[in-house]
């Protein structure tokens, strides 16, 4: 059995003999020097094991000194969808849509904090007691968000959603059971026709994505700009642009925000735009943008029904700072909006769609809406029977309507 005391006295021998390389050099290029350094102090102790105990100590201390560390094992796996760390000791994974604890833990809070610096700091982020919390990307597109001391009472904590290595189309959500045929059917000819459409969802249902899969749907021969804090999506197309977002620097300048992508696109001649999530003040620029010739843009928006993302769009008009009556917003909203597809994420792990909803215009000061597609009490998805309203433009653009919609309501399973 390896000494317990052992990692920990070759860990901290490491980062005094190699101090701000760590974090000033590339970890390709200190590979090298750092297994040098751990071999030695390996060798020296007299608490080492040998053999193939031995060679898995050196590649596991070598994984915490230039790479992310425990956290090294679960990236690779591709069961897990959603990494969360909280302090040095407690680490949870959610595998197929649900969380469990780990044994595997950080040497220490500062180890943890070097790790989240190995992944920040590359992209010009900081996280410190001026800035303690940060979002950022591992090279393979996964999202992080990082939150230290003083606002993380009992130590850092750290979320990472995993990165898909594949790209999903809809077939795999149809054969999942997240979607519907005819549902898939009914979104193809939305996208491709040019309809507005805006996917609402909690957290970690699979907004960005379906998000990301319904963007396939975009002619390959359109222009497609796409805006995110943090670049995530992956779209097939050739025609595609992809901006992100900036935080100010350490003089506290030169920050861009997505609101100011989102203007700046307009001006690069896009035939659609898509925003990861509309968190803010861009919800303005964005709903201008689906009015005045950008059809078929695409955007998510956090919410818990297809209902709660109206008024969450009106909410975040207001806060791009424009005293702008309530019903003039509503009118832009209805105006923009042609589809919400709402995605929830059920008890079991089972994430797919649950509503299909199309926006129609303004009554009094009411944005009305009718639901096309709904799950129903046994968890299927079924068609209401209302004719969409979209349905002519859909005609034009030599699109069907699926058969079930004409016929009324058909369950499927999911």
């Amino acid at each position: 059995m390896i000494d317990p005391g052992l990692r920990s006295r070759v860990h901290a021998g490491v980062i005094e003999r190699l101090g701000g390389r760590l974090l000033g050099e590339a970890p390709e290029s200190l590979a090298g020097a750092v297994r040098r350094e751990i071999d030695t102090l390996v060798a020296a102790d007299p608490a080492a094991p040998v053999g193939v105990e031995r060679t898995r100590l050196v590649e596991d201390l070598v994984d915490d000194v230039i790479g992310l560390g425990p956290l090294e094992p679960l990236l690779a796996d591709p069961g897990i969808t959603e990494i969360m760390v909280n302090g040095a000791t407690q680490l949870f994974v959610e595998r197929g849509g649900r969380i469990e604890a780990l044994d595997a833990a950080f040497a220490s809070d500062a180890h943890l904090r070097r790790v989240i610096d190995r992944i920040v700091s590359p992209l010009g982020r900081r996280i410190d007691e001026a800035s303690p919390l940060v979002d950022a990307r591992l090279p393979d597109g996964s999202r992080v968000n990082a939150i230290i001391p003083p606002l993380s009472v009992d130590g850092p904590a750290l979320t990472i959603r995993k990165f898909s290595r594949e790209v999903l189309s809809i077939e795999d959500l149809v054969s999942s059971g997240a979607a519907t045929p005819a549902v898939a059917e009914f979104l193809h000819a939305a996208v491709a026709t040019g309809l507005n459409v805006v996917i609402s969802g909690g957290t970690g249902t699979g907004k960005t994505t379906l998000l990301n899969i319904l963007s396939g749907f975009v002619p390959f021969d359109e222009r497609i700009v796409t805006i995110e804090d943090a670049v995530e999506l992956r779209l097939l197309q050739d025609h595609v642009v992809r901006l992100e977002s900036r935080p100010p620097n350490l003089e506290g300048v030169g920050e861009v925000t997505v609101r100011d992508l989102v203007r700046n696109a307009l001006r690069m001649r896009p035939d659609r735009i898509v925003v990861g999530e509309v968190r803010g003040g861009e919800a303005l620029d964005m709903l201008q943008a689906m009015n005045t010739g950008h059809d078929g843009s695409l955007s998510t928006v956090h919410c818990n029904s297809p209902r709660d993302a109206l008024s969450r769009l009106e909410t975040m008009v207001l806060m791009a700072g424009l005293d702008l009556p309530s019903r003039a917003i509503r009118e832009q909203i209805a105006a923009a909006i042609d589809l919400i597809v709402h995605v929830r994420r059920w008890r079991d792990g089972h994430r797919g769609i649950s509503q299909v909803t199309e926006v129609g215009g303004l009554e009094g000061a009411t944005i009305t809406t009718s639901d096309l597609y709904v799950v129903d009490g046994e968890r299927r998805l079924v068609p209401t029977g209302v004719r969409p309203g979209c349905a002519t433009r859909l005609g034009e653009a030599g699109f069907e309507l699926p058969s079930e919609m004409l016929v009324g309501p058909v369950a499927a399973h999911w």
